[in-house]
C-alpha cells in the first residue's frame, strides 16, 4: 500500500489478536513498528517475529490507562526512529459481563480507563508528534458495540461509542494540519478476547449463527483495514468508523 513503506507505526494491544496482526501487516508493508502492551511475554513475541519474518520493530511496555506510559511509548517511536506517522490504537479489554444496574463500579472505571480514556492518552499524546513530523494517521479501534448496544456489556458498548466520538471530533480538528483521524469496527474476531468473553462452544456458534458471512472473523482481515486507513490510498478518509463485521449490523 502506497506511503507505509518506512513509516513509523505505533500499534497498542499488540501482543495479541488484532493488535498482533495489524503489527505484522505494517511490518510486511515496510513500516517500523513500536509494539505496545501491558503483556510484555506477547508483545516482545510479536516483535521477535516481526524479525524473523525480516521485519523491524521495537516493542515498549506501556499501560495506556497511565499518560505517562503513553508518553514514554511515543517517545520511544520519536527516539528509536526519527517520528511518528501512524498509529494503531487498539489496546482494551472486555470488562465483565452485568447488567447495568449490576455493574461493579470498579469494572465500569477499569474499561473506561483502558478503552476510552487510553485511546485519548494515545491520541493526545501521537498528535503532537505527528504535527512536528508533518502530518500522519491514526486508527482507533472501536467495535461493533460501538454503533449497536449488546446487553450486559454496558461499560465496554459506552466506551465503544465514545472512541466513534472521540474519533470524530479529533478528526474534524486535525485532518486540516495533515492527521487524519478514523476508527476501525470490528465484528466478532477470533481472538484471545472473544474466546474468552464466548465461555463455551456455543457462544462461538452462536456468534457465527449471528453473522451473514457464516463465520468469525480473523485478525489479518482487520490488519488488513487498519494498514489501508493509515495508507496513502486512504487519503481523502477521515472521521471514518469503518464496519468489518462479515454483515453483522447490516441485519
Amino acid at each position: 500500500m502506497n506511503g507505509i513503506t518506512d513509516a513509523v507505526t505505533i500499534v497498542t494491544g499488540a501482543g495479541s489478536g488484532i493488535g498482533r496482526a495489524a503489527a505484522h501487516r505494517f511490518a510486511e508493508e515496510g513500516a517500523r513498528v513500536v509494539a505496545a502492551d501491558v503483556d510484555v511475554e506477547g508483545g516482545e513475541s510479536t516483535v521477535d517475529a516481526i524479525a524473523e519474518d525480516g521485519g523491524e520493530a521495537t516493542f515498549v511496555e506501556t499501560d495506556v490507562s497511565e499518560y505517562d506510559d503513553v508518553e514514554a511509548m511515543v517517545e520511544t517511536a520519536v527516539d528509536t526512529y526519527g517520528g511518528l506517522d501512524c498509529a494503531f490504537n487498539n489496546a482494551g479489554i472486555e470488562g465483565e459481563d452485568e447488567p447495568a444496574s449490576e455493574q461493579p463500579l470498579e469494572n465500569w472505571d477499569r474499561v473506561i480507563d483502558v478503552n476510552l480514556k487510553g485511546v485519548f492518552h494515545c491520541l493526545k499524546a501521537e498528535i503532537p508528534a505527528m504535527l512536528d513530523n508533518g502530518g500522519g494517521a491514526i486508527v482507533n479501534t472501536s467495535s461493533v458495540a460501538g454503533v449497536v448496544g449488546f446487553p450486559e456489556l454496558s461499560p465496554y458498548v459506552a466506551s465503544k461509542h465514545g472512541v466513534i466520538g472521540l474519533t470524530k471530533t479529533t478528526a474534524v480538528e486535525y485532518s486540516g494540519e495533515g492527521v487524519r483521524v478514523n476508527a476501525i469496527c470490528p465484528g466478532v474476531i477470533d481472538t484471545p478476547m472473544v474466546q474468552r468473553s464466548a465461555d463455551t462452544g456455543d457462544g462461538i456458534d452462536m456468534a457465527i449463527a449471528a453473522t451473514p458471512i457464516g463465520r468469525l472473523g480473523q485478525p489479518p482481515e482487520i490488519g488488513d483495514a487498519v494498514v489501508w486507513l493509515c495508507s496513502e490510498d486512504a487519503s481523502f478518509v477521515t472521521g471514518e468508523a469503518m464496519v468489518v463485521d462479515g454483515g453483522y449490523t447490516s441485519q
